[in-house]
């Protein structure tokens, strides 16, 4: 069983699948921050803008305020509902989803486009016949 299981590992790793994955692992994190970049430096600002300068990364709602003792030194932070992070992470979402299915739909575009079979012209009745003669020659 366990022999059985290595060799199929190996086999695996051999085909390349694990290359392609660790490459696709390191190209999709730098892509996250490439896209996370775009949403909160360059995105967002936008929208607060628009929305009447509002910062999404500081939209929260405070659930139980911090806990301080007598001198003012804070004994518990405050427990919130950061819902501004949550918008900004959705947006990231979509902008990275929509990216992949528009690459996908280009590889997919790109592959249709080579799958395509070469029309075969159908030989006239001359080739056809001089095909015949030269099977019947080849026989002789």
């Amino acid at each position: 069983m366990m022999k059985k299981t290595l060799q199929e590992f190996r086999e695996f790793a051999i085909k390349g699948n694990v290359m392609d994955l660790a490459v696709a692992v390191v190209i999709g994190g730098a892509f996250g921050k490439i896209v996370t970049s775009l949403v909160s430096d360059i995105i967002m600002p936008i929208v607060g803008v628009i929305l009447g300068g509002v910062n999404f990364t500081h939209l929260v709602i405070t659930l139980k305020g911090a806990r301080f003792d007598t001198i003012g030194n804070k004994m518990s932070e405050a427990v919130t509902l950061n819902y501004g992070a949550f918008i900004q992470a959705t947006v990231d979402f979509l902008i990275i989803a929509w990216a992949i299915f528009m690459m996908v739909k280009i590889i997919n575009s790109l592959k249709r486009k080579e799958e395509k079979p070469v029309e075969t012209v159908e030989p006239s009745a001359q080739e056809k016949l001089l095909t015949e003669i030269r099977d019947i020659l080849k026989e002789k």
